[in-house]
């Protein structure tokens, strides 16, 4: 079993959201902000909370604040940034927009890390989330090396490294929805009320 105090969350709030046309941290369900879903969910679970972002109204939440390195270039630079800054081998990494995230999710990606894993991803639907995943931190070196080279695909530096997916059963799918367009944001209401 892990200890809490070797396990860091990551909260990635980097992105401008065009198509939401607001910060989606700041986007509230039930009255409270999708961030605050997302520190609810990790708190049991870790030792420290770290949120990436440029934009200090985040500094509400009380958790360190840590801007991306290099600007712009997704989350790959976002979990780069994130792993730099951490003081513990294992993160968990989250997106801001994923409100109805809960730590027995979060859990599961615990209890499956093993000697060989560098991430652990959920896997919903059929659909890999490496936003809802746990990562060691020895893979800010092969992220850096994906940044020198250019490369912004998150999917392309997953591949290159020892990675694995939990299947998340019915019940916990809806945990993973992730919130891009009002019509998602909809849907995750309805969801949540339900």
């Amino acid at each position: 079993m892990i200890e809490k105090k070797h396990i860091t969350g990551i909260i990635l709030a980097g992105g401008k959201s065009s198509r939401m046309g607001t910060d989606k941290g700041f986007l509230k369900l039930n009255n409270k902000s999708f961030v605050q879903y997302s520190t609810d969910a990790l708190k049991p679970l870790v030792s420290d909370i770290i949120i990436v972002s440029d934009n200090s109204n985040y500094d509400v939440f009380g958790h360190q604040r840590i801007t991306d390195d290099i600007k712009d270039a997704g989350p790959v630079s976002g979990i780069y940034s994130g792993l730099q800054a951490s003081k513990t081998e294992y993160n968990l990494i989250l997106s801001c927009d994923i409100p109805l995230i809960n730590s027995v999710v979060l859990q599961k990606l615990i209890d499956a890390i093993d000697d060989t894993s560098e991430i652990i991803q959920a896997e919903s639907r059929g659909k890999t989330m490496p936003l809802v995943a746990l990562y060691k931190k020895s893979m800010k070196d092969t992220f850096k090396h994906f940044l020198n080279q250019d490369e912004r695909r998150l999917r392309v530096a997953i591949k290159a490294c020892n990675y694995k997916n939990v299947v998340l059963d019915e019940t916990h799918q809806n945990a993973t929805l992730n919130v891009n367009t009002k019509e998602e944001f909809k849907q995750i209401e309805d969801a949540y009320n339900h």
